[in-house]
């Protein structure tokens, strides 16, 4: 038998590459949506900007069916200990995504009862500006996560062993003590990527 004839029936790759494709394509979001930027979170899962076409349009809100949080709109200190159990319960791998200007500052809302910022309480991946984003920019916030699970992902967890730094904010690194530094995207053995962070309202 000819070796042609068999080269239909095998593939070559890396373990790693098809579990990060697999990965890339079935980012299943929980929307936690809080204000208007909800309403673009909506708008991207239209027919108009379609966001299925990315494998990121199975929205759950059961947080153990759940790889990436949205969080969109402000957080106010109430919020934070629910963001934070939602955020615990979803498996390992997961991912954030900060969408809008208040979630990733707390934009105008510059009062003691608004998060400045929900990466202080859980660690972000990936920033989208603007008050509120536009639909386009989610997306290509989806991309560059779909980017970042490609180029760090392995099938047994070791790219969480060569992470050791901070990846949040530079000026926020300043305010906070070493053991309240979050390391993301997290550790497979603990199930938990808040290495260290002070939970409020809880444990």
């Amino acid at each position: 038998m000819a070796l042609t004839n068999l080269l239909p029936d095998f593939l070559v790759t890396k373990l790693d590459y098809l579990a990060n494709l697999a990965r890339k394509h079935s980012l299943w979001p929980m929307p936690f949506a809080t204000a208007c930027c909800g309403i673009e979170l909506m708008a991207t899962a239209s027919s108009r900007y379609d966001i299925a076409r990315f494998g990121a349009e199975a929205m759950r809100f059961t947080p153990r069916q759940c790889d990436v949080m949205i969080v969109a709109g402000r957080v106010v200190m109430k919020m934070v200990p629910v963001m934070q159990r939602i955020w615990l319960q979803m498996p390992e791998p997961k991912w954030c995504i900060s969408m809008g200007a208040c979630a990733s500052s707390g934009g105008v809302f510059d009062t003691y009862a608004v998060v400045q910022g929900i990466d202080r309480f859980i660690p972000v991946d990936v920033y989208v500006p603007g008050c509120p984003p536009r639909p386009e920019q989610l997306i290509r916030a989806v991309l560059d996560l779909q980017e970042k699970v490609m180029k760090t992902g392995t099938v047994n967890a070791r790219e969480f062993d060569s992470r050791t730094a901070y990846e949040g904010p530079a000026p926020l690194a300043n305010e906070l003590g070493p053991a309240e530094l979050v390391v993301a995207p997290g550790n497979y053995a603990t199930g938990r990527r808040t290495r260290g962070l002070p939970m409020v309202g809880g444990h």
